[in-house]
């Protein structure tokens, strides 16, 4: 039976975090010129800075840049103005310190699921030539066992290891894309709607599978989604953007910034629960409040 959880005091975003900082946004505005109407501006000299080691959720209304963020730290994208740093470095590329997991699943169709998974070590460590060194071979079993690691932590028989993508399901093929980021070891995750597409119970259950992946090997991770209950059983800090203005007149910045206790869960019908619930929906406009795609709550020290 879920444990009745006292509500706690959240802090402020401004409380100092001892863990070096994993991703800086510095003044980043990014504009789109619209034809006659001038330009559009998405995101407006926006400032954040996100520690090693957090789990951090954007939400916001369609259209105020979480997205946008997610491609300039990734390296997809590029502002305007300001800078993007990841582990103190400018991003002008993509990275393979930052693994992706888009709402649609990024799976080669014409490769197994195997194949996929272990496409991204092979390709990063070795090109066509190399492949003739005598190394390769073993590094590849050593890719093959990880690989089969991964599926089994995901939750995945040995036996889908050799199925094609179309013969998964949504559920089962998001778990594969994100086996397939995790195999680069990556220490930042961005997560853009990765859980939007799927039915209430297989969502529900990548939320738990989330958690216990970062409760454990506590990775960076930014996490975009509409759905505040989502984001309030997920984060360690939730970041609201929210547009300034008439649109395309000033871009979003961030409305209400929160650090959650590492690990909370809250009760769904909950005092603190609804609490930020409101506060969360005055800030940005109202959000996605579908019930039945929620998780349970899991009593504090469950899975810690």
């Amino acid at each position: 039976m879920v444990s009745v959880l006292t509500p706690v005091e959240l802090q402020p975003a401004a409380t100092p975090v001892e863990a070096p900082t994993a991703i800086h946004i510095d003044r980043v505005t990014v504009a789109y010129p619209v034809g006659r109407k001038g330009v559009k501006t998405i995101l407006d000299g926006l400032d954040l800075e996100i520690a090693q080691g957090e789990f951090v959720v954007l939400l916001g209304q369609t259209g105020c840049g979480k997205s946008t963020l997610l491609r300039m730290i990734l390296g997809q994208e590029h502002p305007a103005g300001g800078a993007v740093s990841v582990n103190k470095r400018v991003v002008t590329r993509v990275s393979s310190a930052c693994g992706y997991v888009p709402q649609k699943y990024s799976l080669y169709p014409d490769r197994t699921v195997l194949g996929n998974l272990m496409m991204g070590p092979e390709t990063s460590r070795y090109h066509i030539l190399g492949r003739l060194s005598p190394g390769f071979r073993a590094f590849r079993r050593e890719v093959r066992a990880e690989a089969m690691r991964q599926l089994e932590r995901m939750g995945l028989h040995a036996s889908d290891a050799d199925k094609y993508p179309h013969q998964l399901s949504g559920g089962m093929q998001q778990r594969v894309a994100i086996a397939q980021s995790l195999m680069m070891k990556p220490t930042i995750l961005l997560m853009d709607e990765a859980f939007s597409a799927l039915d209430p119970s297989t969502r529900a259950s990548l939320q738990r599978m989330m958690r216990e992946i970062w409760l454990e090997k506590r990775p960076t991770v930014v996490f975009v989604t509409h759905n505040t209950a989502e984001a309030l059983y997920l984060a360690s800090r939730v970041i609201v953007l929210a547009k300034q203005g008439p649109q395309g007149q000033s871009g979003a910045k961030v409305a209400l910034d929160r650090r959650l206790p590492g690990g909370m869960s809250l009760k769904r019908d909950g005092a603190e629960f609804l609490r930020l619930v409101e506060e969360i929906e005055s800030c940005s406009g109202g959000l996605d409040q579908t019930e039945e795609t929620d998780p349970e709550p899991v009593e504090i020290g469950a899975e810690d």
